[in-house]
């Protein structure tokens, strides 16, 4: 059994029940972490909608989110969340926005990681992510 995640009539992902449903309830905590709806509608016989307009608002608060984090264990866990949200949004032809407003490289950040982890530039942030999002894209069947 699979589940389909549709932007209109285009299927942008196609997981097995098992995957849809973790990536879901990641979603619903991720939701609550950056403080808006992800435009992933419900899954009603085995098919969810997205919103373009509130899936790119939820892509770019998360984006600013994850780069604003600078924890380790934080960062990690949502390091695959955040990959598979970038696959959704390459293949909806969503432009993200990789440079958060009002971030300024080596700001402040938020849930600090003691001892320091290594700051990074946002280029690298940026092309470490979009790595992780093209391997996982082959894995994730449309």
């Amino acid at each position: 059994m699979s589940q389909y995640f549709d932007m209109g009539d285009q299927t942008l992902w196609n997981p097995s029940n098992g995957a849809s449903r973790l990536f879901m309830s990641q979603v619903h905590v991720y939701q609550a972490e950056v403080g808006l709806p992800s435009g992933i509608g419900p899954m009603k016989a085995d098919e969810c909608q997205i919103d373009p307009v509130r899936f790119k608002a939820f892509v770019d608060a998360l984006l600013a989110w994850h780069r604003r984090t600078s924890h380790a264990v934080m960062a990690a866990l949502a390091e695959g969340f955040v990959a598979a949200v970038l696959v959704l949004a390459e293949r909806a032809g969503i432009e993200v926005n990789w440079q958060p407003a009002g971030f300024v490289e080596g700001g402040e950040f938020k849930d600090v990681q003691v001892p320091a982890v290594p700051d990074c530039s946002g280029e690298a942030w940026a092309a470490a992510l979009q790595r992780k999002s093209r391997e996982l894209s082959r894995f994730m069947a449309t």
